[in-house]
């Protein structure tokens, strides 16, 4: 099966393994969406309760599974959130990509993988 549209594995690459005669698809790396000053990027001061989940609803809303980009938000960090179910420091900063951003460069074709 493919992976959705909008999903962070439309970004991996993957390998088959059929020397076994099973025609299964492993996925490898994913190409991430690395940290840069963008004038229309949002500084978020995180709040009680903040978490990549709601803070990605939040700002995408308007997308499909707006939630369900929190892995944007943390590939985009200065510093990578790689765990994405560790608790965010209130009163840190976390650094939003625009709408804008999303749409056009995080999904654009150029950034996906083959494989």
């Amino acid at each position: 099966m493919p992976p959705r549209e909008r999903s962070r594995h439309i970004f991996t690459k993957g390998t088959r393994l059929d020397d076994l005669g099973e025609d299964e698809l492993f996925l490898t790396e994913r190409k991430s969406f690395p940290f840069e000053q963008l004038s229309d990027s949002e500084a978020h001061v995180v709040e009680a309760g903040d978490t990549l989940w709601t803070l990605a609803g939040r700002y995408y809303r308007g997308l499909p599974r707006p939630s369900g980009l929190w892995w944007v938000i943390a590939d985009f960090q200065p510093q990578p959130i790689h765990d994405p179910t560790v608790e965010l420091a209130v009163g840190s900063i976390v650094v939003v990509p625009s709408l804008r951003v999303v749409e056009e460069r995080v999904f654009s074709s150029e950034r996906r993988l083959t494989g």
